[in-house]
């Protein structure tokens, strides 16, 4: 488990890289938190990390962006947020994405918890008044 608290959005980047090289064989991350809570810039700060050069945005209205990493290979960034049930998850093929093997950055996991009975790192982002707490849990 990783603990860590952040006092700017500069910070985020020293916090992903930490992330990926601590889990180097994880590529399922499942990003808790409330809305504005920063779900979607820390993200960024882990496609920056990995060489992505397109413009990360949140995939509310499209549920599933997909970037390049500097490798060439897929970054898929999903944000579940609009769902309404788990079935939607199926129809999108959620499967196929989390089990390719290429990074899948997930918001608003809680809306196919049932479906993600697999091996991936929880992060969970709590925001204090002057700060936010980010907890990296694992398996």
């Amino acid at each position: 488990m990783l603990n860590r608290e952040i006092y700017s959005p500069s910070e985020l980047g020293g916090v992903a890289k930490e992330i990926l090289y601590g889990l180097p064989d994880e590529r399922v991350f499942c990003f808790h938190g409330d809305l504005g809570a920063g779900k979607t810039t820390f993200i960024k700060s882990f496609c920056k990390e990995l060489g992505v050069e397109d413009t990360v945005h949140s995939p509310t209205f499209s549920i599933v962006n997909e970037y390049e990493s500097k490798s060439g290979d897929p970054v898929y960034h999903f944000d579940f947020y609009r769902l309404k049930n788990e079935t939607e998850a199926y129809d999108l093929g959620y499967e196929e994405y989390l089990f390719s093997g290429n990074y899948c950055f997930i918001e608003w996991p809680e809306k196919i918890e049932s479906l993600l009975n697999i091996k991936k790192a929880d992060i969970f982002i709590t925001v204090e008044p002057t700060s936010r707490l980010i907890t990296c849990r694992y398996e």
